[in-house]
C-alpha cells in the first residue's frame, strides 16, 4: 500500500470517529435531536414530611368533604417538584402512604411518588380524567369523562373492575362501609343525572338514585346519610344504606360544587352566589350568604368556626359557621374554582389567575403566592405538611419546606 493511501485512510478514519463524537455529544443524528440534559447547579431540595401528619385520601380529605387537614403550615413554601402530564390537570390530587394520586385531561390516571415526583404508573381512561381518586382497601376508585368508574390496584395501577354510567363522570368519587363494617361501598356522581352506590369488591350496583339534572359534585358522607346537591337546585339527603330519599332541600339554583357535610350541618353554595347552610334535622336553611355577583363552583373547607370558599367573583369568602356572616374577603384576580383547604392557621387555595395562595385564616392576609401562569381549577391536597396542586399548564406541583426547615416538621 502506498504511503499516500495509507494516510488517506489515517484521514477519513479520524474523521468518522470525529463525527461519531460529535454526534453522540450532540444527542443523535436527525435535525430535531434533543441535547444532553444538563443537571442542575444545585440539587433539588429534598422534601420534608412532617412527623403525625396525615393522608389526604381523597376529594376534601375525608368522607364528610370539609376541606381540612391537621397539623401545620410553613409560613412560606418552596417548590419541590413537578411532573409533567399530558394535558391540563383538573383533578384534584390525593396523598395516600407515600404517593399521589391524580387524573388529567390526557385520560390518564397517574401514581407518583410523593417525595420525588417519580412515576410510578399511569392508567389510560377513554376519556379526561377531572375527577379526584378516592383511595381506599387497596383500591383507587376515580371517574373518567367516558362515564365509567374506575377500580384500579394501588401499588401497580392494574384495572380491578370498570362500572358503567350513562354519561361523564366529573366529580370524586366517595366510599362509606356497610352497617356491619365488613363491605366497602363507593358512592359517585355522574352527568346521567344519578348518583351511584357500587360494590368495591364486585363493582356492582348496589343502589342508584336518580335526580332531576346532572350531577357534578362529589356525594358527602357522614353519619348514615349522603349529601350532595344537584344541578336541579336541590340538596339531596339519602340513607346511605339502601339509597332512599330522606330530604330534599330546595337551594334556589342550581349546584355544581360539592357539599361539606358535618355534624349533621351541610355547606354549600349555588349558581346565583348564594352560600347556604342547611341543617338535616330538621332539614331546612339555616342561613344563606349572599354576595349576589357570580357563582360558586368551588366546594367549601370547613373550620371549627368558620367556612372559606371560592367565587366567580374573584374572591375568597370566609364566613362564620353559626350564623354566616362575613369574616374577610382575599381579592384575586381571577375567578377562584378551586376548592380551599385549610390546615392550622392557614388557608390554601388556587385561583384562575394562575397563582396558588396562601392566606391566614384568622384574617385573609396574603401569607404567600406561587405563579404558574396558568390558570388552577384544580384544588390542593394538604398532608404531612406538603401541598400538592395540578394546573391548566399539565403540571403537578409539591410544595413544602425546605431540609432543616423545623417549623413544619411538628
Amino acid at each position: 500500500m502506498s504511503r499516500r493511501a495509507t494516510i488517506w485512510i489515517v484521514f477519513v478514519g479520524v474523521l468518522i470517529v470525529a463525527l461519531a463524537v460529535f454526534f453522540a455529544v450532540r444527542g443523535g443524528f436527525g435535525p430535531g435531536a434533543p441535547p444532553v440534559r444538563q443537571e442542575p447547579a444545585e440539587p433539588p431540595p429534598a422534601t420534608v414530611i412532617a412527623a403525625g401528619g396525615s393522608d389526604w385520601p381523597m376529594f376534601g380529605g375525608g368522607q364528610g368533604l370539609l376541606g381540612r387537614a391537621p397539623g401545620a403550615l410553613s409560613d412560606s413554601l418552596t417548590l419541590l417538584w413537578r411532573f409533567k402530564t399530558g394535558a391540563e390537570v383538573k383533578s384534584c390530587p390525593v396523598v395516600c402512604n407515600g404517593r399521589v394520586f391524580v387524573g388529567s385531561s390526557d385520560a390518564s390516571v397517574y401514581a407518583l411518588d410523593l417525595r420525588s415526583g417519580a412515576k410510578l404508573w399511569s392508567y389510560a381512561t377513554g376519556d379526561a380524567v377531572e375527577a379526584a381518586p378516592c383511595v381506599t382497601g387497596g383500591s383507587v376508585f376515580v371517574g373518567s369523562a367516558d362515564g365509567v368508574l374506575y377500580a384500579l390496584e394501588v401499588e401497580t395501577g392494574a384495572l380491578r373492575w370498570k362500572y358503567e354510567t350513562e354519561a361523564e363522570i366529573l366529580g370524586a368519587a366517595n366510599w362509606t362501609l356497610t352497617a356491619d363494617g365488613q363491605e366497602i361501598r363507593v358512592l359517585v356522581g355522574s352527568y346521567d343525572n344519578r348518583v351511584h352506590c357500587v360494590d368495591a369488591n364486585s363493582g356492582q350496583a348496589v343502589w342508584v338514585y336518580e335526580t332531576d339534572n346532572y350531577v357534578n359534585g362529589s356525594p358527602a358522607a357522614d353519619n348514615g346519610k349522603c349529601v350532595f346537591g344537584g344541578c336541579d337546585a336541590f340538596i339531596h339527603v339519602l340513607s346511605l344504606a339502601d339509597g332512599s330519599e330522606a330530604a330534599r332541600i330546595d337551594s334556589g339554583s342550581y349546584i355544581a360544587a360539592s357539599a361539606a357535610f358535618v355534624d349533621g350541618q351541610v355547606y354549600v353554595g349555588n349558581y346565583d352566589g348564594v352560600f347556604i347552610r342547611v341543617d338535616v334535622d330538621p332539614n331546612e336553611i339555616v342561613w344563606e350568604y349572599d354576595q349576589g355577583e357570580a357563582p360558586f363552583f368551588s366546594s367549601p373547607a370547613v373550620g371549627e368556626d368558620v367556612v372559606v370558599f371560592g367565587g366567580r367573583d374573584e374572591r375568597v369568602h370566609c364566613v362564620r359557621r353559626d350564623d354566616g356572616s362575613q369574616v374577610w374577603t382575599f381579592k384575586t384576580l381571577g375567578e377562584v374554582n378551586s376548592s380551599p383547604a385549610i390546615c392550622g392557621d392557614k388557608v390554601v387555595v388556587g385561583s384562575d389567575d394562575g397563582r396558588l395562595y396562601m392566606l391566614r385564616l384568622g384574617d385573609g392576609k396574603r401569607l404567600w403566592s406561587y405563579e404558574m401562569g396558568q390558570p388552577i381549577t384544580s384544588s390542593p391536597a394538604v398532608a404531612h405538611g406538603l401541598v400538592v396542586v395540578g394546573c391548566d399548564d399539565g403540571y403537578v406541583y409539591a410544595f413544602g419546606p425546605r431540609t432543616g426547615d423545623r417549623s413544619d416538621a411538628r
